[in-house]
């Protein structure tokens, strides 16, 4: 099969959805539901054998495939090289961690230096919160950071695009 990881990742949640809605069904297929009367006789009101042994081999061989896409995803995402030489794993993981370094400058940037006056009955002040930080080196960072979480995935999405063949 030819494909791309884009693809790839869409075939494979296709596949876990199927392999969830097979477990769920076979819960449901496990007992064969009869009546017996006193004298002995046996009404089969349920028969479910077939339906599960069938799910059964279904199930097994979704795993299968599944088991062979994710393997497949795994490498190209362990093999593929950004132009710096990281892998797209390397680069998702790196990305994930610069976007919460991204969330906490945006945090910290919406504070600003305050004054306030406090009046007590014999004493009055004024309290001052200053930042701490330098709020052009922090602009200035969080810019640096988004340009390179922008190029990380542009190159991720190229990458993504690229084709190669599985065997089944």
């Amino acid at each position: 099969m030819k494909t791309n990881i884009s693809a790839l990742m869409s075939i494979i949640a296709e596949e876990e959805k199927n392999f969830n809605n097979l477990l769920c069904n076979m819960r449901g297929h496990i007992f064969n539901i009869t009546i017996q009367e006193l004298d002995g006789r046996e009404t089969v009101i349920e028969d479910y054998k077939e339906d599960f042994t069938n799910e059964l081999t279904l199930l097994e061989s979704t795993y299968n495939k599944l088991s062979i896409l994710k393997n497949a995803l795994f490498e190209k995402n362990n093999t593929l090289t950004l132009s710096d030489g990281r892998t797209i794993q390397q680069a998702i993981s790196d990305n994930s961690y610069l976007r919460r370094i991204k969330l906490l400058y945006e945090g910290v940037l919406i504070h600003k230096s305050t004054k306030k006056r406090i009046t007590e009955v014999n004493n009055s002040y004024f309290e001052s919160k200053t930042l701490n930080f330098d709020v052009e080196n922090i602009n200035s960072k969080l810019k640096e950071i988004e340009a390179k979480i922008q190029q990380t995935d542009f190159e991720i999405s190229k990458l993504n695009s690229q084709e190669f063949v599985i065997e089944f």
